[in-house]
C-alpha cells in the first residue's frame, strides 16, 4: 500500500465518521473498491461501486496506512454502469456486478487473476489470456439452491412500515440468504440467473405453503417442516426437478405439491422428490428421499455424454459453459493416445469422461464416495470402458501411486480442487512424480496462484498459460485453466 502522502498520521487527520470524497480506480475483496482522495489517501470503500465511480463515503475505520469507509452516495457514476435488470440486486447477495456492464465485468475477472498471479505468486510475465465470455448471461443455471425462514428480511423501505400493512408476512420468506443474515431471508419474487421454469416453481411453492399454513424450520428452536427448495433443469432436456427439503415426511401433502406443480409448470417434464433430515442445520439435502412423481432424476448432456442427475448429485451448475470450459482443459492437455491421464478432485467424472476417448486410460480420484459411485455409473450409461475411479483423500496420493508403480506413473494430471485448493501433500506428491503436464482448473486466483508457485518452485514446473473462463456473469467468481510444463515430454 502506497505511503500517503501526507506525513501527518491518518489517526491524526480523520475520525470516525468523516465523510470524504474518492475516485474509485479497482476492485478489492469482501464486497470493497480501492481509491485515493485528492490528496492521495488510500480508502477502501464498501458499497455496491463500479471503477471510475466518484464516492461520497463515511469513514469507519482508521488503519496506519490506508482508511475503510461505506458508500454513502455516488457523486459522479462511472460510465460502465449500467441498470441493474434484478430488483433485488444491492441487497441479495447472490449476483455481486449487474450494475456494471458485461464487458467492465470480463475486464474485472481478468484482473483478479493476472494479480493473483502477480502478487501472490510471483508469476509477472505469465500469458493470461483474455477471459471467455459466457454466451448468455441470464437464465443460465441449472440449478438454485432457494432457503425458508421465518424471519423475512425487511426491505429498506419496509423498516418503518406496521406490520399489519406490510404486502408480505413477516415471518415467512422463501428466497435467499441477505449478505452475513443466516436466520433471515430476503422473499425473492424473480432471480434472473434461473430460467423461467425455477421461477414458475418459485412462485407455485410459495402460494402453496402459504395456502397451507405450512410451518418453517427455525434455526433457533429447530422445530418447522419447510427448509429448503432445489431446483434443478436439463437444458438438453428441459425437465425440471423439484426437491423439497423438509424436516419430516407427509405423502398426502406431497401428492398436493406435485400436482399444483405439474399446473404451474406444463412445459416442460418434470419429477417432485422430498428429502427428509432433522440436521440441525440449513444444508440443501437430506438423509432420506421420496418421490411424489416422475422418475426421481433428470438427464443433462456434456456434448455426447449424457448424465444421470439426482437430487444430491453435483453437477456444473452453468452447462453450455461447462461444454466450453471441458474443451479448454482437453486444448490445454494436449493428449497423446498413449497417455496416462490422472482426474484428480473428479466429482461425478464429468472431466474423466469427457478426455477419455484422448488418451489410452483415465484414472479419476475423489474422496466423497458417493461421488465416484456417481462417476462409476456415468461411465457405464456412456459406455466408456477406459477409466476407473477410486475413493481416496488426495494428501494421500504418493501411498496410490507408490502402489501403482511405474506403469500408474501419470503423463498428464488434471488437478480441479476445491476453493481452498490443493493440500500440501498432494503438490509434493506431484513434484516427485514430475507428469509432463498438469492443467490446474481453478475455482479461485488466490488458490491457483499459491499452489502453482508452490509446484514451480525450483524450476520444476514452468506455468505457460492461464486461460480465465467466465463461468457465472454477474458474479464475482471465474474459473481458469492453467497449464504448467514440466518439459519432460
Amino acid at each position: 500500500m502506497p505511503i500517503p502522502t501526507e506525513t501527518t498520521p491518518l489517526q491524526a487527520r480523520f475520525t470516525k465518521g468523516d465523510l470524504v470524497e474518492v475516485d474509485i480506480s479497482d476492485a478489492a475483496e469482501v464486497e470493497k473498491c480501492f481509491g485515493r482522495l485528492d490528496d492521495g489517501v488510500a480508502v477502501f470503500v464498501r458499497g455496491t461501486l463500479a471503477v471510475g465511480d466518484r464516492v461520497r463515503a463515511e469513514v469507519y475505520k482508521i488503519k496506519t496506512r490506508f482508511l475503510e469507509a461505506r458508500l454513502v452516495e455516488v457523486t459522479a457514476p462511472a460510465p460502465c454502469r449500467v441498470q441493474p435488470t434484478c430488483s433485488h440486486f444491492g441487497i441479495c447477495g447472490g449476483c455481486k456486478w449487474q450494475h456494471v456492464t458485461y464487458e467492465e465485468q470480463l475486464r474485472i475477472k481478468h484482473k483478479q487473476v493476472a494479480d493473483a498471479l502477480a502478487h501472490l505468486g510471483g508469476f509477472e510475465a505469465v500469458e493470461v489470456r483474455d477471459v471467455l465470455p459466457a454466451a448468455r448471461q441470464f437464465g443460465y443455471r441449472n440449478k438454485v439452491d432457494f432457503s425458508f425462514s421465518n424471519k423475512r428480511f425487511l426491505l429498506p423501505e419496509e423498516i418503518d412500515v406496521p406490520t399489519e400493512e406490510l404486502a408480505k408476512p413477516e415471518d415467512f420468506a422463501l428466497g435467499f440468504h441477505a449478505p452475513q443474515r443466516y436466520a433471515k431471508a430476503i422473499d425473492i419474487d424473480y432471480c434472473y440467473l434461473a430460467t423461467p421454469e425455477m421461477n414458475r416453481v418459485l412462485a407455485a411453492v410459495r402460494r402453496f405453503c402459504l395456502e397451507r399454513g405450512l410451518s418453517v424450520y427455525s434455526t433457533r428452536t429447530h422445530e418447522g417442516f419447510l427448509r429448503n427448495l432445489v431446483v434443478r433443469q436439463s437444458e438438453a432436456t428441459a425437465e425440471v426437478m423439484v426437491n423439497l427439503v423438509t424436516s419430516s415426511h407427509d405423502a398426502t401433502l406431497m401428492a398436493d405439491l406435485a400436482k399444483a406443480l405439474q399446473e404451474a409448470v406444463r412445459s416442460a417434464p418434470l419429477t417432485v422428490v422430498n428429502n427428509v433430515t432433522d440436521r440441525k442445520n440449513l444444508v440443501a439435502f437430506g438423509d432420506v428421499e421420496y418421490v411424489a412423481c416422475g422418475s426421481g432424476t433428470i438427464t443433462e448432456k456434456l456434448g455426447d455424454l449424457v448424465f444421470t442427475i439426482s437430487p444430491n448429485s453435483f453437477f456444473q451448475t452453468h452447462t453450455a459453459q461447462t461444454v466450453a470450459l471441458y474443451e479448454e482443459i482437453r486444448k490445454a492437455a494436449r493428449l497423446d493416445p498413449a497417455d496416462l491421464l490422472y482426474d484428480l478432485y473428479c466429482g461425478t467424472g464429468s472431466i474423466s469422461l469427457t478426455l477419455a476417448g484422448a488418451c489410452r486410460q483415465v484414472v479419476g480420484i475423489e474422496v466423497i464416495e458417493s461421488a465416484i459411485s456417481d462417476a462409476r455409473a456415468n461411465a457405464g450409461h456412456n459406455h466408456v470402458d477406459n477409466v476407473s475411479f477410486h475413493s481416496l483423500d488426495l494428501k494421500n496420493l504418493g501411498p496410490f501411486l507408490e502402489e501403482a508403480g511405474e506403469e500408474g506413473r501419470p503423463d498428464v494430471v488434471v488437478t480441479d480442487p476445491p476453493r481452498a485448493g490443493m493440500h500440501p501433500k498432494t503438490i509434493k506428491t506431484l513434484r516427485a512424480v514430475q507428469p509432463g503436464r498438469i492443467i490446474y482448473v481453478s475455482c479461485k486466483p488466490a488458490s491457483l496462484a499459491r499452489d502453482a508457485a508452490a509446484l514451480c518452485e525450483g524450476g520444476v514446473y514452468t506455468l505457460q498459460t492461464v486461460q480465465p473462463v467466465d463461468m457465472f456473469p454477474h458474479t464475482n467468481h471465474i474459473e481458469s485453466v492453467a497449464v504448467l510444463d514440466s518439459g519432460a515430454e
